[in-house]
């Protein structure tokens, strides 16, 4: 018989930080899930099935913005305000929303939940978890108050002050999460705004800084000269300008003659629309042109544009631009025979390298196995597919017209890959794996390469 003294002895359920932070994405997911699937929450004479309610409930807090019913027309305003509260949860993690109810309560921030700080905003130390954390719910607010102010005062005309005041919120903060949620039904996201200089710029300008990473919006804000910033930010930087100007000059060499998208616009029109389709694939989901109709090798270049996707430590996914540049300095160094991955002065830690490279390897693996299933189970191309799986890890939202047709073994496969694009395949993985530290080193042997 066991005794209460013995039940007390026993250790109690420890999880590390990974396992806690995938339970709790789950748990939010699920309780979405239950949430949409209610009456008051479809609009009247609509039904979702259980499997459409959890795959918006995960596209909403994976912030990704892919959806097999619409959003406008099948949820009502109380869905709509869950589906907006999923976002700014998923967006922000959840774990940041539990130290603002901390912090208001007047609740000491303890060690073990400032670990799970430290994984969910993938800091390097727990040095300043906290103080970051506060930081990220501030500069939310400003800037998403900010852009629905802007997005209110450009649709008031359109759409009467109320309606405006509701729609700006909601897709200022789609926007800024980097969610892809939209407000304007049959499946059109962005479309009908495709002219509007306020509209792109605003949302553009929320995708972009809510891409960066909050730990690169802190210290551009309090470092004002670049040689003083760290090599983060200034990786960050640079990466982000440059695939911003590399999808521009590629969406708009390959589309500009293209009648279906771009083609039948002014000049101006064509640049505009150019921008913010270089933008977009950076993890936020929105278009304003119609993406069925894109031609395959531009198709093929915002797939490269969404598997690297945002920033660490930002509302985005994908395998991050810093991983990226990482890779290309391993790259650069082996290839002139350096030990050493130099750049910009300094000397990048090596286990962050290894890292880096596995984050990229791991992803590409999911991705191609989850397209080549999906080009079985739909009987789709392949091209098709992995557009589709790519946009579901990256938690980017654009599709090429396919999700809402899928089946259920499809919609579930885009569930999963959701899932591990926003918690990271490096985190799920580690978070599953129930392998131990040792310390025994085997003898070195060397295997041919290349």
């Amino acid at each position: 018989m066991v005794t209460l003294e013995q039940v007390h002895q026993r250790p109690a359920l420890r999880l590390t930080p990974s396992q806690a932070l995938v339970l709790g994405f789950a748990m939010v997911i699920l309780a979405g899930g239950i949430l949409l699937s209610l009456p008051v929450s479809v609009q009247q004479g609509k039904h979702v099935s259980f499997l459409n309610a959890l795959f918006t409930a995960t596209s909403a807090v994976c912030v990704t913005g892919l959806v097999v019913v619409d959003t406008y027309t099948t949820y009502s305003t109380f869905g709509q305000i869950v589906i907006l509260l999923l976002i700014q949860t998923g967006g922000l993690g959840f774990m940041s929303m539990a130290t603002l109810i901390a912090v208001l309560m007047g609740r000491k921030i303890l060690l073990r939940e400032r670990l799970l700080l430290q994984e969910a905003m993938n800091k390097v130390s727990v040095d300043g978890v906290v103080r970051l954390a506060l930081y990220v719910l501030k500069v939310t607010a400003v800037f998403e108050l900010t852009g629905a102010l802007i997005l209110m005062l450009t649709w008031h005309g359109q759409l009467g002050w109320g309606k405006a005041a509701y729609y700006g919120l909601f897709h200022a903060v789609s926007a800024f999460n980097n969610a892809g949620f939209d407000l304007f039904g049959n499946y059109s996201s962005l479309t009908s705004q495709v002219s509007s200089i306020p509209v792109n710029l605003v949302v553009g300008s929320l995708i972009v800084f809510g891409g960066l990473g909050f730990a690169v919006l802190l210290e551009l804000q309090q470092i004002h000269t670049w040689k003083r910033l760290s090599l983060h930010t200034k990786m960050v930087v640079i990466a982000t300008a440059s695939l911003l100007l590399l999808g521009f000059l590629g969406f708009a060499l390959l589309e500009w003659e293209n009648p279906g998208t771009i083609g039948g616009l002014s000049t101006g029109g064509k640049l505009l629309a150019s921008m913010f389709q270089s933008i977009t694939p950076r993890t936020a989901g929105f278009n304003t042109v119609d993406f069925s109709k894109l031609g395959e090798a531009t198709a093929f270049l915002l797939t490269i544009l969404m598997f690297i996707g945002a920033s660490p430590g930002s509302t985005g996914g994908g395998i991050k631009t810093t991983t990226v540049a990482s890779n290309l300095v391993g790259m650069y160094s082996l290839i002139n025979g350096r030990s050493d991955f130099n750049v910009g002065g300094r000397r990048l830690a090596k286990d962050q390298v290894f890292r880096g490279a596995a984050i990229a390897l791991f992803a590409m693996a999911l991705v191609t196995v989850v397209a080549i299933a999906l080009a079985v189970t739909e009987h789709l191309p392949i091209l098709t597919t992995l557009f589709e799986a790519t946009s579901a890890f990256g938690t980017v939202g654009l599709s090429l017209g396919i999700t809402p047709a899928l089946s259920p073994l499809g919609k579930s496969l885009i569930m999963l890959t959701m899932f591990a694009g926003r918690l990271g395949p490096l985190t799920l993985a580690i978070a599953l794996s129930r392998a131990k530290t040792s310390n025994v080193r085997y003898p070195e042997e060397k295997i041919l390469i290349g």
